[in-house]
C-alpha cells in the first residue's frame, strides 16, 4: 500500500492521536473574558452618548434577539430626536450577524473583541444583557466588528432636488424647486430606516414612516392615504412646513436627514386631484348629529378642525374675512414658495368633505360673535397673526413706511401698488425674506433691475430665518446687513422717506435675558430706500371679540389663554392656530385636530346630559 493509500484510507491507530490531549491544560479553564483576533464578533458594545433609542436595531433584527429598554433618568426630546430607550440583546437568540452595527444610525452599537461568557442555570437571565461601553463583564476588551464605510448599510446622502437658478426665477413668482423624479423619489426613500422619530417629534405625529414606506413600494395612493390619516393640509405642508421631522430623523445624526418633506409633496403631487379626495373622504360618517360648529378663521388650524368635525357628521361653516381660503398661507406666504393652486387643492378636499366656507364675511362688522354663539353648539377662533408689528422708531409714521404682512397680503391679492425702485427691509426673519424677495421680483418686472437692503438686530449666524431662505436671498441681489439696530426713518425737508438709519448692535439681551438692545452709536448707516418695511413681528386682530368678552375672557402676554384641548375661559368658546402658538403651518394643524376632538367630546358630553 503506497503512502498516499494509507493517508486517504485513515489508520486504525488515528484515534489513539486523542489521547495526546488527556495531558494538556484545558484551555477553557478558568473560564474568564479572552480577547479575540481584530473584527472578531464578540458581545455587543453600545455608547449611551450616542445611542438615540430609535430602535433600527431591533427593527432589522430578525432573530428577535435586541429589546429597547426604558431607562429612567435618561433624558427624552422627541423634537431632537432623542427617546430614552436602550437596547438590550438576548443571546439566546443573537447570531452575531452584526446587521445592528451595520444600521446603526448614530454608530454607537459595536462589537467586541471579548467572547467568553459563563453562568449557571439558575443565571440563565445574564444572558439577557444592556450593553454599555464598558462590556458585558464591565472590562473594556477592545473593540471587535464595527461600523465601517465598506459595511455601513445607510446611504447618508440626501437626493438633492432641481431649482431654477437665481437669474430664471427671481423676475416671476413661479415656484422654485422642481420636486423629484419618480426615481429620485424612491431613492430617498430607500433611505428611511422606519424608526418613527419624525412621527414622534410631528406636531400633528403624521404617518410618515408609513408614507415613505409606500412611496419606496411605488404606491403613491396608499402614500397619500396614510397622509390624510392626520394632514389634510398635505400640499401646503409638503412645500413650507418646518418639517421638525427632519430635526429629528435618525439619518441626520451622521448624515442628511431624509427629505420628509419633499417627499409628501412628491406622493401629493403623483395622485389625480378626485382620486385624493376620494381617499379623504373613505373615513366620513354617512349621518348627521344635528349639531353645528362655527369657526372663525379659514386658515390651516380652522379648516382643519372643520375638516375632522365634518367628518363626524356635524354641520360646520367657517367664517372668513377674506375673498379667499387659506389664512396666512395665502396672504403671507409667497407664490414662488407656494403655488396658489396646490393650496386650492387643499381647500377644495376640505369642503368636498362638506364644509361651508363664507368668504368676505368680517366678525363683528358683517356679524357678531354674540350671534355665532346664539347659533351655534360650540364657536371655534382660529385667527392668523393679520397685524403687522411697528419698531415704533422717529418717523414710522410716514406713509412710505408700511408693514410686511400688509404688502404680502396685497400681493397676494394682486391689489395694485406703486413699486419703490429701492427698499430697506427690517428684520431677520422668514417674513422679512419673504418681503425682499417679493420686492425684488416686482422690482425687475418693472424696472428691470432691483434694490433692496435687510437689516437685522441679530448676527447671521443667529437670524430666525430659514438658511436656504438667506441663502436664496442672496442670490436674488438682496443685501442683507446684519448686526444693525434701526434708529429712526429719514424724511428729508419735502417730507419725502430717503431711507433707514442704523446703528451697531452691540448686545441684544442684557444680564437677565430681556431684550435690551445697546448700540454703538459711533457706527451709524443710512441705507437709502423709497419705502420702510418692518417686518420685525405680528400679532392677532382682536378687535372682534368685543370690549365686553375681551374683559371676561383671560390671556396670556396679549395671546388667548387657553387649555390643552384648546378651550377658552367661555365654555362655547375655543381658539387655536396662530392666535394660539404663533405662525407655524403644522402646529396650527394639529391645533386643529386637538380642539375638534375636545369639541366632539364637548358635544356627546351634552348629549348625554340632555338624555340624562
Amino acid at each position: 500500500m503506497s503512502d498516499i493509500d494509507y493517508k486517504e484510507k485513515g489508520s486504525i491507530l488515528n484515534p489513539l492521536k486523542s489521547l495526546q490531549f488527556f495531558a494538556r491544560k484545558a484551555v477553557t479553564e478558568p473560564l474568564e473574558p479572552r480577547l479575540a483576533s481584530l473584527s472578531y464578533r464578540g458581545f455587543h458594545l453600545n455608547d449611551w452618548e450616542l445611542c438615540i433609542g430609535c430602535s433600527s436595531c431591533q427593527k432589522v433584527c430578525d432573530n428577535a434577539a435586541i429589546s429597547m429598554i426604558e431607562i429612567p433618568g435618561l433624558p427624552s426630546d422627541p423634537l431632537k430626536g432623542a427617546r430614552n430607550q436602550r437596547p438590550a440583546i438576548d443571546y439566546g437568540r443573537c447570531c452575531w450577524c452584526a446587521l445592528c452595527v451595520d444600521i446603526c444610525p448614530a454608530g454607537s452599537i459595536s462589537l467586541s473583541r471579548e467572547y467568553v461568557h459563563t453562568c449557571t442555570q439558575e443565571e440563565i437571565d445574564s444572558y439577557f444583557i444592556l450593553p454599555d461601553p464598558n462590556g458585558i463583564h464591565k472590562k473594556f476588551y477592545g473593540y471587535g466588528w464595527r461600523k465601517v464605510a465598506d459595511s455601513d448599510l445607510l446611504d447618508l446622502n440626501r437626493g438633492e432636488m432641481e431649482e431654477r437658478s437665481a437669474d430664471q426665477r427671481s423676475d416671476n413668482f413661479d415656484e422654485i424647486v422642481d420636486g423629484y423624479s419618480l426615481e429620485q423619489a424612491v431613492a430617498e426613500a430607500s433611505r428611511c430606516v422606519q424608526c418613527g422619530m419624525c412621527h414622534d417629534a410631528c406636531p400633528t405625529h403624521m404617518h410618515a414612516p408609513e408614507y415613505i414606506r409606500a412611496i419606496w413600494q411605488q404606491d403613491m395612493e396608499e402614500a397619500v392615504r396614510q397622509i390624510y390619516r392626520t394632514n389634510p393640509f398635505s400640499h401646503v405642508c409638503g412645500r413650507i412646513c418646518t418639517h421638525r421631522c427632519e430635526t429629528a430623523c435618525s439619518i441626520g445624526r451622521r448624515g442628511d436627514p431624509v427629505a420628509i418633506r419633499w417627499l409628501k409633496r412628491f406622493a401629493m403631487d403623483s395622485v389625480d386631484h378626485e382620486t385624493v379626495k376620494a381617499i379623504a373622504v373613505q373615513d366620513k360618517v354617512d349621518y348627521l348629529s344635528g349639531k353645528q360648529i362655527a369657526i372663525v378663521g379659514a386658515g390651516p388650524a380652522g379648516l382643519t378642525a372643520a375638516f375632522d368635525l365634518v367628518k363626524l357628521g356635524h354641520q360646520v361653516t367657517v367664517y372668513e374675512a377674506q375673498a379667499e381660503a387659506g389664512g396666512m398661507t395665502r396672504y403671507g406666504i409667497p407664490e414662488y414658495r407656494l403655488p396658489f393652486d396646490k393650496l386650492d387643492q387643499d381647500v377644495d378636499v376640505i369642503t368636498a368633505m362638506g364644509v361651508t366656507i363664507e368668504y368676505n364675511t368680517r366678525i363683528g362688522v358683517d356679524i357678531e360673535l354674540s350671534q355665532l354663539q346664539q347659533d351655534n353648539d360650540a364657536v371655534l377662533l382660529t385667527l392668523g397673526l393679520q397685524l403687522g408689528r411697528s419698531t415704533r422708531i422717529p418717523g414710522s409714521e410716514h406713509g412710505q413706511v408700511t408693514k410686511a404682512v400688509d404688502l404680502l397680503r396685497r400681493i397676494a391679492a394682486n391689489e395694485a401698488f406703486d413699486v419703490p425702485r429701492s427698499a430697506v427691509v427690517i428684520g431677520g426673519g422668514n417674513v422679512a425674506m419673504d418681503i425682499a424677495r417679493s420686492l425684488v421680483r416686482l422690482q425687475r418686472q418693472q424696472y428691470g433691475e432691483s434694490r433692496i437692503t435687510l437689516t437685522a438686530l441679530e448676527d447671521r449666524d443667529h437670524f430666525l430665518a430659514d438658511p436656504v431662505e438667506i441663502k436664496e436671498s442672496l442670490e436674488e441681489g438682496i443685501e442683507i446687513l446684519d448686526s444693525r439696530g434701526p434708529q429712526a426713518c429719514e424724511i428729508d425737508e419735502k417730507g419725502r422717506l430717503i431711507g433707514l438709519r442704523t446703528w451697531k448692535v452691540l448686545s441684544i439681551f442684557d444680564e437677565q435675558h430681556r431684550f435690551a438692545p445697546s448700540y454703538d452709536e459711533s457706527d451709524e448707516q443710512l441705507h437709502q430706500g423709497e419705502m420702510v418695511i418692518e417686518a420685525i413681528g405680528q400679532m392677532s386682530d382682536v378687535s372682534l371679540l368685543g370690549d365686553e368678552l375681551t374683559e371676561r375672557l383671560e390671556w396670556n402676554r396679549g395671546r388667548l389663554q387657553v387649555d390643552e384641548a384648546g378651550r377658552t375661559s367661555e365654555t362655547w368658546l375655543w381658539a387655536a392656530g396662530d392666535c394660539v402658538n404663533g405662525p407655524d403651518v403644522v402646529h396650527a394643524v394639529a391645533d386643529g385636530h386637538r380642539v375638534a376632538a375636545s369639541i366632539e367630546a364637548f358635544l356627546g358630553q351634552q348629549e348625554t346630559d340632555h338624555e340624562s
